[in-house]
């Protein structure tokens, strides 16, 4: 298993890691397989959207912001209850494919980090299966 680190700079944000795990796909030589990349975290996500328009990532965190706000009064003491749910949102992975030593994703796709909780300094495991 390998590691990328990333920090964030706001509570909310769309940080996108796509140029990160592509070079990590390339300078490890993987040709053919798929690249699991997992979250550890509770308070931030993974997704694949549009990369492409900046004001999706920007769409996607207001929306999110404004359906699940953070004083909602929920009962978890840290007063991060609503970056939970958000994170459950998107779900703490995604399975890329990998052909030919390259990440293959659509036209307009990126991989984005949803931050909840920030800013803080997070991890994502990648976990290589050859094909």
């Amino acid at each position: 298993m390998e590691k990328l680190t990333f920090s964030t700079r706001t509570r909310e944000e769309m940080l996108s890691v796509t140029d990160a795990l592509r070079r990590a796909v390339e300078d490890r030589d993987w040709k053919d397989g798929v690249l699991v990349v997992f979250c550890p975290h509770t308070t931030c996500g993974l997704t694949v959207n549009e990369g492409f328009d900046p004001d999706v990532a920007f769409d996607m965190t207001r929306f999110l912001h404004e359906q699940v706000p953070q004083h909602y009064g929920f009962r978890h003491a840290e007063g991060n209850a609503d970056a939970h749910v958000k994170a459950s949102l998107f779900g703490s992975s995604v399975s890329l494919i990998v052909e030919d030593g390259r990440l293959l994703l659509g036209t307009w796709q990126a991989v984005w980090l949803f931050e909840g909780d920030g800013p803080r300094r997070r991890e994502l495991w990648l976990k290589w299966l050859s094909a």
